[in-house]
């Protein structure tokens, strides 16, 4: 398994940055073939090709921090209502939500959330879900 790491281009040689460029022009369309834009980025083809899966460049967009949580939720009328009021109270953005039929009165309920934005703690948010008398358990599957 591969290892990332996030690092300032300034330790970096110039030619992994002249790749992510070349690339990107690529991908804009603003030129058609990679001799084309290998040559406008002042790297060779060789330099291109070697480099050109594993180096990425740092997308502040794409870093959000995520969580995944399912829980055993009763099936009453407004539960489902009162859990998504939490999350927006708490600044929680849901990405996905998948909820199982209901059995015996209640029903599995995963939420894979964007937690960027939230101004307490993960651990808090868990035990302010916990508190709920519509939810019987909170589990934290995931976060990154």
């Amino acid at each position: 398994m591969s290892k990332f790491f996030v690092v300032s281009s300034d330790i970096l040689p110039d030619v992994l940055e002249k790749v992510i460029e070349a690339r990107s022009l690529l991908q804009s369309g603003k030129v058609k073939r990679i001799s084309e834009a290998v040559k406008r980025v002042g790297v060779s083809r060789g330099t291109y090709y070697k480099y050109k899966d594993t180096v990425f460049a740092f997308d502040q967009e794409q870093s959000r921090r995520k969580a995944i949580i399912t829980m055993i939720i009763s099936s009453e009328k407004g539960s489902l209502v009162q859990l998504l009021n939490v999350v927006a109270e708490n600044q929680g953005n849901i990405l996905a939500i998948n909820q199982t039929i209901p059995i015996n009165g209640v029903h599995t309920l995963s939420l894979t959330l964007d937690i960027t934005d939230m101004e307490q703690s993960i651990e808090a948010f868990l035990s302010q879900l916990n508190d709920m008398t519509v939810i019987d358990k909170v589990n934290l599957v995931a976060i990154e």
